[in-house]
């Protein structure tokens, strides 16, 4: 498949945060579902591209097909990165893009863009429910670093994964 990865673009942004509330929303992974308060923060790509890279993957045709922020350099959209560490965090891919190396495709664009940066690690928080993620985040080297599971809301547990970067 011909996908390419890039920065989102200004008049993209507002359709990468529907994309990402949708698949968090279609996958149940908001506990309040259409009611969460975290389904406005899914949904605002913009505030996050001023925080974070926001990264695309687009198909041959232009289409966007999944997002992810990557966080190099701290802020507020760091949850668990410490010194010399990166986190991604709402990777999130269009059902037309599942199981067509699209997530891969960001997570290693996100590797990639740590290791340039020098940094050692990337981490990152899911939830237990993200069966396929997890499985994807093995296959890449990422181990689980359950000392570093963390509540953002009471009663929301997150797992935490890791790769030391060569």
């Amino acid at each position: 498949m011909d996908i390419t990865i890039r920065a989102a673009r200004e008049e993209e942004l507002t359709g990468v945060g529907e994309l990402t509330a949708r698949a968090f929303l279609d996958d149940g992974l908001l506990t309040h579902g259409t009611g969460d308060p975290y389904l406005a923060v899914l949904r605002d790509a913009r505030r996050r591209a001023e925080h974070a890279e926001v990264l695309v993957a687009v198909d041959a045709e232009g289409e966007v097909l999944g997002a992810v922020a990557f966080v190099g350099a701290g802020g507020e959209y760091a949850d668990i990165a410490g010194a010399g560490e990166a986190e991604f965090r709402m990777l999130a891919v269009r059902p037309e893009g599942r199981g067509r190396g699209v997530g891969e495709a960001l997570v290693r664009e996100c590797l990639a863009r740590a290791r340039g940066l020098g940094l050692r690690a990337m981490v990152l928080s899911s939830q237990p429910s993200m069966v396929a993620a997890h499985r994807l985040y093995g296959r890449l080297g990422f181990t689980r670093t359950p000392e570093r599971d963390w509540e953002p809301l009471p009663g929301l547990l997150l797992w935490t994964f890791a790769l030391e970067l060569p």
